[in-house]
């Protein structure tokens, strides 16, 4: 068990932000800015609207994004689900144990006011992101 584990958003590759923000404002969804992660090489937006998840819209920012595969793989998806945690080093060492593979070592995310994050994946749950409280 994590401890303190929280839902925090459903994050959707998309080809162009604009494009797909597009769909969601117009169901009633309001459109935060855009901005450029340059760690992950991304593009990102957030999208919000009363008693609905948050939704974070990553595109890539040029062919060398790591969100280029996942495009590539299954076009324009969901593909992670994030959780807030109190303290990341410990999720992830716990995380680990339950066989969850690091993508990389805990950054700053810039589209979450420099925050720490780390991806996660395991074979039977998918791509998991962490975002420290």
């Amino acid at each position: 068990m994590i401890d303190g584990l929280k839902f925090h958003h459903i994050g959707y590759a998309v080809r162009s932000i604009d494009e797909t923000a597009a769909f969601y404002v117009e169901q009633g969804w309001q459109q935060g800015a855009t901005v450029l992660d340059p760690i992950q090489n991304t593009l990102i937006c957030f999208l919000s609207r009363d008693g609905f998840p948050p939704i974070e819209l990553v595109a890539p920012n040029d062919e060398s994004s790591p969100v280029v595969k996942t495009l590539e793989k299954v076009g324009v998806s969901t593909y992670h689900v994030c959780y807030s945690v109190p303290a990341l080093d410990d999720a992830v060492r716990a995380l680990r144990r339950q066989r969850f593979l690091p993508l990389f070592r805990p950054v700053e995310a810039v589209a979450l006011e420099g925050k720490r994050i780390c991806y996660l994946y395991n074979a039977n749950v998918g791509l998991i992101e962490l975002v420290e409280e």
